[in-house]
């Protein structure tokens, strides 16, 4: 049942801890966050991650509404309209959608590592579920990887949040590119597993074919036909 051996147990340990940081990051709003060097006067931008963004009376920066923005809202928030041309650039919008496949697949590793760990040795399906549950780790980590690159390039750029100097990576982008970082070795952790376990159903298919075309059965028989042929010529 499940994991086995050493290779299986890791693979399972990093993939639940992969899954742990990629969670986090996905639901927490600190990708970027204001290091509090200002005044309060100064202030305009507390933090803000994939879905979440906290804003002190920050006004729109082409100055055509008086509107003065305040607390911690969805990006996507229908009050957020006037400045959703600069609340949402493309490089943020890549992220989200990069980042939110890498946090559906890794959720799908994780359905398939439970299956795995229900499933025996000699299903018929053993080594599908494994290179499945690699798989979609894989590619996960692949799309988390560039959601972390895009990121890094441009979340504190000057030409976004304000005081660009002030604002740095927050501890939710540090959990997105551990968790990235995780899956990839714990999908292919799965899938050597699964190559291994091929290889060993073709050895044993190889060995109990070998052991049908030498059976010990068959000598005795051989054997004996051939003494009686014999009697029966000297007779």
């Amino acid at each position: 049942m499940g994991a086995s051996n050493r290779n299986t147990r890791t693979a399972v340990i990093l993939t639940s801890v992969a899954f742990f940081f990629v969670f986090l990051a996905f639901v927490t709003p600190y990708w970027l966050v204001f290091d509090g060097k200002l005044s309060a006067n100064q202030q305009k931008f507390n933090n803000l991650g994939l879905w979440e963004v906290c804003l002190v009376r920050f006004q729109d920066i082409h100055k055509w509404y008086d509107t003065l923005f305040n607390g911690c809202m969805w990006v996507f928030e229908e009050e957020y309209y006037i400045i959703h041309d600069y609340l949402l650039p493309g490089f943020y919008i890549a992220t989200q959608f990069f980042f939110t496949l890498t946090f559906v697949l890794s959720f799908i590793g994780i359905l398939f590592m439970f299956v795995f760990l229900r499933s025996p040795r000699d299903d018929d399906r053993y080594i599908f579920i494994l290179l499945t549950t690699g798989a979609v780790q894989v590619f996960g980590g692949l799309f988390g990887l560039i959601a972390c690159i895009i990121w890094a390039a441009n979340g504190d750029s000057r030409d976004w949040m304000p005081h660009w100097g002030n604002n740095n990576m927050g501890w939710s982008y540090a959990c997105a590119c551990l968790g990235t970082l995780i899956h990839i070795p714990a999908g292919s952790l799965f899938m050597v597993q699964a190559r291994r376990e091929r290889y060993k159903r073709l050895n044993e298919i190889s060995n109990r074919e070998a052991a049908s075309e030498y059976s010990p059965d068959d000598y005795p028989r051989s054997l004996a036909s051939s003494s009686k042929t014999g009697v029966q010529t000297d007779i």
